[in-house]
């Protein structure tokens, strides 16, 4: 049996306030609301109650952000997709910014299980003064814990119309995608991570987030299995290989924050829940 969820997530703007309203069907809703950086900037903390998706479930979170506001999204956990008998497991996210609406899209991890028949499917729609800093870490089995990735099939879709999109087919028997030195290279923790606007970030500004980014970058020990470049003028984009995801989730918050600090005016402020 299927259990779908959807979520949906409007954004406002009240005085200095960022206004959040949600509302949700089935499995799939906001744990909490937080403004630890104050009333302009809403934390939001999405939580899955089943804990994990299976053949059938189909997971819709749908954000709208009007104009001058700022949301971070994140999660308490990873999101699990676990053994498919037949039809994919899915979840599809659709965010539209307005004219300087910001929006942080900061999940932590994905882990495809084995056996697994997973849909991921992101869209972030930007205004001409929009922008975002958003990330997808995604790992293949349970590599600290002795299971393989040895079955499964995980399909993604990322897209910010326009300007960038990435579409990845990943079966558990290709052997020269996973294993291939042009390929994943034997490990099974990728890491994708970009800051999007609505119009051109300018070269001076772009300069400097790549710069950024790479001092973070060489002092990492995934500085061999890391890049950064500007794939349009309307975003950049990192990715990285990984055998475990502590090291690459360190990576990317150390350039989250140096972005949000160059790229906003802002202090790193990192969610609560991650330290829980």
């Amino acid at each position: 049996m299927s259990w779908p969820g959807r979520l949906n997530l409007h954004y406002t703007r009240d005085g200095e306030r960022t206004i959040a309203l949600d509302r949700h069907h089935g499995p799939l809703r906001v744990l909490q609301r937080l403004y630890p950086e104050g009333p302009g900037i809403c934390h939001h903390v999405l939580v899955h109650p089943p804990g994990g998706i299976v053949g059938g479930d189909t997971l819709e979170i749908e954000a709208q952000l009007e104009q001058g506001t700022h949301a971070l999204i994140t999660t308490p956990g990873a999101t699990r997709y676990y053994r498919s008998a037949g039809a994919p497991g899915m979840q599809q996210v659709k965010a539209r910014l307005a004219d300087h609406a910001r929006l942080e899209w900061l999940p932590l991890e994905t882990i495809a299980y084995r056996d697994c028949h997973a849909i991921n499917r992101m869209r972030f729609d930007l205004a001409p003064k929009a922008e975002m800093i958003g990330w997808d870490l995604l790992a293949l089995g349970l590599p600290a814990a002795g299971e393989a990735w040895s079955r499964g099939r995980y399909q993604q879709h990322l897209e910010l119309p326009g300007v960038w999109l990435e579409q990845a087919r990943i079966d558990a028997s290709d052997t020269l995608l996973l294993d291939g030195p042009l390929g994943w290279a034997g490990r099974r923790v990728l890491g994708t991570m970009w800051f999007g606007s609505g119009e051109a970030i300018g070269r001076e500004r772009t300069a400097r987030l790549l710069e950024l980014a790479r001092d973070r970058l060489s002092a990492s020990p995934l500085a061999d299995s890391a890049g950064v470049s500007a794939v349009h003028d309307r975003v950049i984009v990192l990715r990285a290989l990984a055998e475990r995801v502590e090291p690459l989730m360190q990576l990317l918050v150390a350039v989250r924050a140096a972005w949000r600090q160059d790229g906003w005016s802002l202090a790193e402020s990192a969610p609560r829940i991650w330290r829980t």
